[in-house]
């Protein structure tokens, strides 16, 4: 399977990718860069981070090796969060940017992320397929002449972030705050802090072995602490974040975990309230709650491509607010149309301290009246032919095709796309009925998609 992933850069560390794949994807990117932005690659200011990885220092400095012996100027701001690197390049104006890391994968991968200017994403149909290419045909001797500085970013970056809320209408909650010992620790503990919140703190020192769980809060096994720890606590709220903290996921003060969707619509609510009648973007797996809260709000939706390189792309031409997607990537326009995992947690807090209501009472809200499956995995080879399978079942319904096949009812929807990287079908769907009729309605479906 090959490294080059739709929307990043990954592989197992020493077997699919090392140092000197970096270098040469190093090289690669400033190549690329320098196509998209009709500039000599001499002339071209590149940033760059890595993770706490135990990889990640060697790799990253190929990385630089690489983009400076192409000629690029690489501003190096060492050990960062993601949306930290989408920053340096979004506030300074560089050409592009590449943060060595591989998110929320186990210990053994390795991967970049790359951005142009304005921290603009690529992906596999925009920039990372020309990489590719390039890497595969080889390239020829670098021409030298680049250079690179080290900055210190941090201080900077928490004073932009504190500027998403009013820090003093935040109420000294209690929180259960879960870094997964990836960078979320260093990249919003200050800020909380500041806050006068009542911090119970699980795995917030960047560790590379992730000696207590995966950085992938996705996985109801990595977030069963946390759920747990806001219980014994009596927290008002659990907040948890992925290796390179660019999402970040909510447990209520139940324990109980908080869909993507719902939380979109939250943090929908509160974009609103800062700019009223603001375009919101959401993806088509999402819950009806999203839009009839905007609308409810006075704002203005729509839709986005699931995956971050799309959703940045479409805020742009949208103008749009705000975007949320179901697996927690929530993009911000007044931040480089980035997504981020400060921003959210940030949001929220001053949302339900504004509210005066819990966060488990504004999920009962949703929960009584939108019940959705979650997104439910199917090993499917033909999955063309099961969409239009799956399509050709419902000729009486509104259908889309913005990703996948979306099938939408007056008081029932689904989405089934496939995945970008396995033969997998993913299927969400919703009932306005009821929890029973979402369970019949998603049992039918899955018997379908799971045939022979």
């Amino acid at each position: 399977m090959s490294i080059f992933k739709a929307y990043d850069v990954r592989g197992l560390h020493g077997t699919e990718m090392d140092e000197a794949t970096a270098g040469v994807i190093g090289r690669a990117f400033v190549r690329v860069l320098a196509d998209l932005r009709g500039k000599r690659p001499g002339d071209l200011r590149v940033g760059l981070g890595r993770d706490m990885r135990l990889t990640a220092p060697g790799m990253a400095a190929a990385y630089r090796d690489g983009m400076v012996s192409e000629g690029a100027h690489v501003i190096d701001a060492g050990e960062i969060a993601t949306e930290m690197l989408y920053f340096l390049v979004g506030s300074r104006r560089l050409d592009g940017g590449a943060m060595c890391t591989a998110s929320h994968n186990p210990k053994a991968y390795t991967g970049v992320k790359l951005v142009r200017e304005g921290a603009l994403a690529l992906s596999g149909e925009a920039g990372i397929g020309d990489i590719e290419r390039l890497v595969e045909a080889g390239l020829d001797q670098a021409p030298g002449g680049g250079s690179a500085e080290e900055i210190d970013l941090w201080d900077e970056y928490h004073a932009e972030v504190l500027k998403f809320i009013d820090p003093g209408a935040v109420e000294p909650l209690k929180v259960v705050v879960d870094g997964g010992n990836g960078m979320a620790g260093p990249m919003i503990g200050p800020v909380l802090e500041r806050l006068g919140l009542d911090l119970v703190k699980l795995y917030f020192e960047p560790d590379g072995e992730f000696p207590d769980h995966e950085p992938n809060p996705l996985l109801e096994e990595n977030r069963q602490l946390i759920m747990e720890k806001v219980t014994s606590e009596g927290a008002d709220l659990g907040i948890a974040w992925d290796g390179d903290s660019d999402r970040c996921f909510f447990i209520d003060g139940n324990g109980k975990f908080c869909d993507g969707d719902f939380i979109c619509a939250l943090l929908a609510r509160s974009a609103l309230a800062v700019e009223p009648g603001a375009t919101i973007l959401y993806d088509p797996r999402s819950s009806r709650a999203v839009p009839d809260v905007v609308a409810a709000a006075g704002g203005r939706t729509d839709l986005s491509r699931v995956g971050h390189a799309f959703f940045k792309k479409r805020m742009r031409e949208e103008d749009a607010a705000f975007g949320g997607e179901v697996s927690g990537h929530y993009y911000f326009r007044d931040f480089y149309c980035a997504d981020s995992g400060s921003i959210p947690a940030l949001r929220i807090l001053e949302l339900i301290s504004r509210e005066g209501r819990s966060l488990a009472q504004l999920m009962e809200e949703f929960h009584a009246e939108y019940f959705i499956s979650g997104e439910i995995n199917s090993e499917v080879d033909d999955q063309a032919a099961k969409m239009a399978e799956i399509e050709a079942l419902h000729p009486d319904a509104e259908i889309t095709h913005l990703d996948g096949v979306s099938i939408d009812y007056p008081d029932w929807h689904f989405n089934v796309r496939p995945s970008n990287t396995e033969p997998l079908l993913r299927l969400n769907l919703e009932s306005l009925v009821s929890r029973e009729d979402m369970e019949t309605k998603r049992d039918e479906l899955l018997a379908v998609i799971r045939s022979g």
